[in-house]
């Protein structure tokens, strides 16, 4: 969370705000309701429709043992069914097992491939924001959900949420996915003040007591702190210190200074840098705010602030150092640090991470950090290879279901939940290993979401425990500063189109550009990278891709309208 992302596998990854833009739009107008299926060819019948209720749960009539294969687009995804308490109850529940699928390494090159085979596993879940998501639809490789559920359980439109199944609407008039983390206008009306954001700026407490809480908002004041905490802590544990940490640089950029597809970072959004002016999309790679503070991360490279490792580092490398406590300062989502956060913090309070002010703008505007939105984080979709339409469909409408999300946040009564006090809540020693060790916690529970891909985080409120630090201070500094992006979701062109292919360039064309600006070695040399990048990104077809983008966000802007009365 594109964004990127990421990236979570606690409960505190619920509520990322998957601000990012891309992946395709449903075209213009108002989608059918997820309630009035549509009445287009069904692809997903092949044998005469079963007796089915629309009133009782479709999983209850059968529960034979299956076992479906899932693949997962992440490749830091831990965890296996069967192991835990969760998984173990939810298969002797339902007969359902599952193999989770995870690559290796380059999450794309799996994807890519398995897509090229023209087969693909029973479930695939990803980011929606993924290119991939566009080719399984326009190549006929994934099964329309609402065709699934009128022949086999209809049940599931009693579940399903018809604001998130409108949003994701093709223009066939069919849905594929459905997502997970997703907040529609509605719920920011129901829940909005619960709502925090995942987008932060992390320093390690004792180092930056130490010197005094200096002020990082401003460019000046930001260098002087990471200048500082080098000379005051050359060395952690033996260790280099890194003075600033940021999300992993790969083809088209990085979340932390700015994405590929030219519309979200987390560093446009603590500069409240707007997503449009006058009702029409607003550049913000090229905002005279953005591009200053750019220079001064260039500038801290010239001071010798930016060290190697975050160029190269990945993930699991990231997490070592933080666990390590060896950086000063992060411009990082706080729940892709949750799990090394929790152990500093069993170790030692005081050398936890917490969230401070970060970087701003020049009139010193709060920060407008990405919420959930309705688009979510992850779309979960059902492959025309899936070895039993009925048993998938029914499965997913129980995982979607008020019963499912409960049984996966709190699992099975009297081995991690109990009604205490009159509440269904974790039971002391479960809440207090999850507060300890996640990691363990899953392994042996595996409830609170360790399997999140269809997780409703406005549903769980009613269950979740309060948060406990070091989870909690970094959550309370973003409330009040966090938005819904959802109308900027869905608008970037994919796949092969025009659009689609310059689309892909421009963000490829940041991804070289980036390092190179940031490791210039005068504001010149700079301007010049700057000026070519803009050039290039012209040449690519820059020009089509923000009318594609003009339209889709006209689009979004509509269709929110309508589910919104």
């Amino acid at each position: 969370m594109r964004k990127p992302r990421k990236t979570l596998t606690t409960l505190l990854a619920l509520v990322t705000a998957f601000s990012i833009t891309a992946c395709s739009t449903s075209g213009s107008g108002s989608a059918p309701s997820s309630a009035e299926p549509s009445k287009a060819a069904d692809p997903a019948a092949q044998t005469a429709a079963p007796a089915v209720n629309a009133d009782e749960p479709g999983w209850k009539s059968d529960t034979k043992p299956i076992t479906f294969d899932w693949y997962l687009n992440f490749s830091w995804f831990p965890n296996k069914w069967g192991v835990d308490a969760t998984s173990q109850y939810i298969t002797k529940k339902t007969g359902v097992n599952i193999n989770f699928i995870v690559p290796a390494g380059n999450e794309n090159e799996k994807l890519n491939t398995m897509i090229a085979s023209g087969k693909l596993p029973d479930f695939i879940t990803l980011g929606w924001y993924e290119d991939a998501v566009k080719k399984m639809i326009e190549g006929k490789m994934v099964l329309p959900l609402n065709e699934l559920a009128k022949q086999y359980d209809p049940y599931f439109f009693k579940v399903a949420d018809p604001a998130k199944t409108s949003w994701y609407t093709q223009k066939d008039g069919n849905f594929y996915g459905y997502p997970n983390a997703s907040s529609s206008p509605q719920d920011y009306k129901k829940y909005g003040e619960n709502f925090v954001s995942n987008q932060t700026f992390m320093v390690r407490k004792d180092m930056y007591e130490a010197l005094g809480k200096p002020d990082m908002s401003t460019q000046e004041g930001f260098l002087a702190a990471l200048k500082a905490a080098k000379e005051k802590f050359p060395e952690v544990n033996g260790q280099p210190l890194i003075p600033l940490g940021l999300h992993e640089f790969n083809e088209v950029g990085n979340y932390s200074l700015l994405a590929g597809d030219q519309n979200s970072s987390m560093l446009q959004n603590f500069l409240s840098i707007p997503y449009e002016k006058d009702g029409k999309l607003y550049d913000r790679s090229t905002d005279p705010e953005f591009v200053s503070w750019l220079k001064t991360f260039r500038k801290a490279n010239e001071m010798g602030l930016l060290a190697k490792d975050i160029f190269i580092d990945k993930r699991p490398q990231m997490e070592e150092k933080i666990a390590q406590g060896r950086y000063f300062a992060m411009l990082y989502q706080r729940s892709d640090m949750a799990n090394q956060n929790i152990s500093l913090y069993q170790k030692d309070p005081n050398k936890v991470y917490i969230a401070v002010d970060g970087p701003a703008n020049s009139k010193k505007d709060a920060p407008t950090l990405a919420g959930p939105g309705i688009s979510g984080w992850t779309v979960t979709l059902i492959s025309k290879d899936v070895k039993d339409k009925a048993r998938a469909i029914k499965f997913l409408s129980y995982l979607i279901s008020e019963e499912g999300n409960k049984d996966l946040y709190l699992g099975e009564k009297g081995v991690s939940y109990d009604t205490i006090n009159g509440k269904d809540q974790f039971k002391p020693e479960v809440l207090d290993l999850m507060n300890k060790d996640r990691s363990a916690f899953d392994k042996k529970y595996g409830s609170s979401f360790t399997f999140w891909m269809l997780m409703d985080t406005n549903m769980n409120l009613q269950w979740a425990p309060p948060s406990v630090e070091p989870i909690k201070q970094p959550e309370e500094w973003t409330k009040g500063k966090t938005k819904s992006f959802s109308q900027y979701d869905n608008i970037n062109p994919t796949g092969t189109s025009e659009e689609g292919m310059a689309h892909t360039k421009i963000g490829q064309l940041w991804g070289k550009a980036l390092p190179k600006l940031l490791l210039a070695k005068s504001d010149s040399e700079f301007d010049q990278i700057f000026d070519k990048y803009q050039k290039d990104r012209d040449a690519a077809g820059f020009a089509k891709v923000r009318d594609y983008q003009e339209q889709a966000f006209e689009a979004n802007n509509k269709k929110i309208a309508e589910f919104s009365k």
